[in-house]
């Protein structure tokens, strides 16, 4: 069954030196698990914004965000805690080596194996021989793989990535933008992907544009 988040006339605004800055009014949008989605824009369009409601870490302003979990409506912090997040700065846990930081959201969910399923990910993501390395010993390429794996490790519905490459170089952002693409197709997981490259978005099932406060089906 499908999961989606519905978005139906999302306003988002906020006070800034005193003034109201809205970012959009009236946006609408269907959001579906078994699609890759990338939302892309001049900056300060509010594309990290209008991924932050999606995925239920903020309330828009104005209109209404529907989540549906197998068939059945859903709040924000269900969708939440069937998500997983990719960011541009990859958010390890620095006193945890690769395979510590893999395990650690299983095993707040309560996995007795989950060292095991973090040591299977790490052969997924060809980091098997850095599984000791904290964050300061890894490149920023292998951390992003790592942050990458950390996402889908939990079986997520959905997984969301703010500018998951744009720390890296042009040739580490093609290899972890394939990476993340082929995680969604093996996990069957729903990926929504804000980004500035062309290259990246070009990937996705659908791309959206979002510029001067519309949202369009980009070419």
């Amino acid at each position: 069954m499908i999961d989606a988040i519905e978005l139906e006339g999302i306003c988002h605004q906020f006070e800034a030196a005193g003034e109201r800055i809205e970012l959009f009014n009236g946006l609408s949008c269907t959001i579906r698990s078994d699609q890759s989605l990338a939302i892309t824009g001049p900056s300060g369009a509010g594309k990290s914004s209008l991924l932050s409601i999606a995925a239920g870490l903020e309330a828009p302003t104005g209109g209404r965000v529907h989540f549906t979990i197998a068939g059945v409506g859903a709040d924000a912090l269900a969708i939440r805690k069937n998500s997983g997040f990719i960011f541009q700065q990859f958010h390890l846990m620095p006193e945890l080596d690769a395979i510590g930081n893999l395990a650690l959201p299983l095993r707040l969910k309560g996995y007795r194996d989950a060292f095991d399923i973090a040591a299977c990910w790490l052969e997924k993501v060809g980091l098997s021989h850095r599984s000791r390395h904290r964050p300061h010993q890894l490149s920023g390429g292998e951390q992003q793989r790592v942050a990458v794996a950390r996402a889908f490790i939990a079986s997520p519905r959905f997984v969301f990535a703010d500018e998951p490459t744009g720390a890296l170089d042009s040739t580490t952002s093609e290899s972890v933008a394939s990476l993340m693409f082929e995680c969604a197709r093996t996990t069957k997981c729903g990926l929504v992907i804000v980004t500035h490259s062309e290259r990246v978005a070009s990937r996705a099932d659908t791309r959206l544009l979002l510029d001067a406060g519309r949202l369009e089906v980009a070419a």
